[in-house]
């Protein structure tokens, strides 16, 4: 990739509870796809009341999100180790390989976050418990 511009409205939305094979069932926009980017991912992630991500890790990826808007509440750490953390609006976090991270919308409307990880993966995650052994 060179370089690529996308304004966020011009990305489609994908409900992923028509993609058996990803979980959770919300709905993203993939601006990297957009963008053409080979080296990361990024997606825009919508939540309803109550949707979320589950406590995972990955393997090779380190991940970054930006919440746009709405009210989080965070796992992150390893097994056994976990912090959780309550994030809003203009809240970074992120997760390095093999460290759980997840979390889940607390908000009334709709929540939207960033979600940038490098490099890119297409699988749903690790299990961070099983990285314990």
């Amino acid at each position: 990739m060179d370089y690529g511009v996308s304004h966020i409205d011009d990305v489609p939305a994908t409900d992923l509870s028509d993609v058996e094979e990803l979980p959770p069932d919300n709905d993203i926009r993939a601006i990297g796809d957009a963008l053409g980017t080979d080296e990361m991912n990024i997606n825009v992630w919508y939540f309803e009341p109550g949707e979320e991500i589950g406590y995972h890790a990955h393997a090779d990826q380190e991940e970054l999100y930006y919440v746009l808007e709405g009210e989080f509440s965070l796992k992150l750490g390893r097994s056994g180790e976990t912090e959780t953390v309550e994030a809003g609006p203009r809240t970074f976090f992120a997760a390095g390989p093999e460290i759980g991270h997840g979390y889940r919308y607390t908000g009334d409307d709709v929540g939207v976050v960033l979600a940038i990880g490098a490099p890119p993966v297409e699988n749903p995650g690790l299990d961070p418990h099983d990285l314990d052994e």
